[in-house]
């Protein structure tokens, strides 16, 4: 099983660390951020959830909801955000800022396609992997990576990535290889010449190639 891109996300009901959810009630206008881990207690995931943590207001200020998933119940989720608040420095308190979805069932999980065949836990159960899902708030979704258990994630990355989507959805370009946002962007292949001038009054520059088609057109950042 699994979700594909543009497809709907699944409007799922879960227990979190913040009571019951229903997913697009609780994303509601903005935009969000599902993202999954292996275990509660494990180092990788203590770093990960710890950097979100301080890394909240840049996603706030994009509009972007975050939860987490764990295949953990509510009360490991509790015990454990005191860790993680401890770790990176805080109050140890049992709360996050944002809450973490108790997937104990690995339900959820299985539904996503979130299970790493390659990690099992100590009774031979499949790890949940690093799974990172950003929604719309058309609730379809926008941008899937798919992380092993064992590798932690860029949440600088994330963060980009995000910039670069909420630019494309509203503007005609796409973003190049290592797009920052004030950086250049492209004019998509299906806007002719003239239709560009008019898209882009701060005016666009094409790279000639050997190939005299001009498909490589910048701009400055719509």
């Amino acid at each position: 099983m699994g979700i594909n891109l543009g497809d709907t996300f699944p409007n799922f009901e879960a227990n979190t660390t913040e009571g019951k959810i229903k997913f697009h009630d609780w994303l509601g206008d903005s935009w969000g951020i599902l993202f999954s881990h292996p275990a509660d207690y494990t180092p990788v995931c203590t770093t990960e959830l710890g950097l979100m943590a301080k890394m909240i207001p840049e996603f706030e200020k994009r509009n972007v909801k975050v939860i987490a998933l764990s295949i953990d119940s509510v009360q490991d989720h509790q015990g454990w955000s005191q860790d993680i608040n401890a770790y990176i420095g805080r109050e140890p308190v049992q709360k996050l800022p944002f809450p973490i979805i108790a997937d104990e069932k690995r339900e959820l999980a299985v539904q996503l396609g979130m299970l790493d065949p390659a990690e099992k836990s100590k009774d031979a159960s499949l790890w949940t992997a690093r799974a990172v899902f950003v929604v719309g708030p058309d609730k379809k979704m926008k941008l899937s990576i798919l992380y092993p258990a064992t590798t932690g994630r860029n949440f600088d990355e994330i963060l980009r990535v995000i910039d670069s989507l909420q630019l494309t959805a509203c503007k005609k370009v796409a973003t190049p290889v290592n797009w920052k946002v004030g950086g250049e962007c492209m004019i998509l292949p299906n806007i002719s010449s003239e239709e560009a001038t008019q898209l882009f009054p701060k005016s666009f520059r094409t790279e000639k190639l050997p190939s005299s088609k001009n498909y490589m057109r910048f701009t400055p950042q719509p």
